[in-house]
């Protein structure tokens, strides 16, 4: 029985593309959760409820990094925010620092998946 050439090259391609999708549900799974554990860490800390607030949530596509109990103030405290009498409250800048690390993590461990 000869072997069909297309065939063999498509098995190899669906072998290699579950190959990177496992690897790279791995690394979201991974990456979230550190993202998670430095996003309370870094977090500031009057009573810690906000800070413990970090939670993480498994979609379609991956996951979702969030503030379960305080997500009203992830902007403010991030950005700062005017004051009702005038002036402004300070920012405080934990969550981009995160999110960049975040960033170069999965974009360098997609490049390693994807070379194999």
């Amino acid at each position: 029985m000869p072997i069909n050439l297309a065939d063999e090259i498509a098995r190899a391609l669906q072998e290699y593309t579950d190959d990177v999708t496992v690897e790279l549900d791995d690394v979201k799974d991974t990456i979230s959760k550190e993202a998670v554990s430095e996003l309370r860490a870094t977090s500031p800390k009057r009573t810690g409820d906000y800070a413990k607030g970090w939670s993480r949530k498994k979609t379609a596509h991956g996951y979702v990094v969030y503030n379960r109990t305080d997500y009203q103030l992830t902007h403010l405290l991030e950005y700062g925010h005017a004051k009702r009498n005038g002036g402004r409250v300070r920012a405080y800048p934990h969550i981009a620092p995160v999110e960049q690390k975040v960033i170069d993590k999965f974009t360098n461990a997609t490049e390693k998946a994807v070379k194999g």
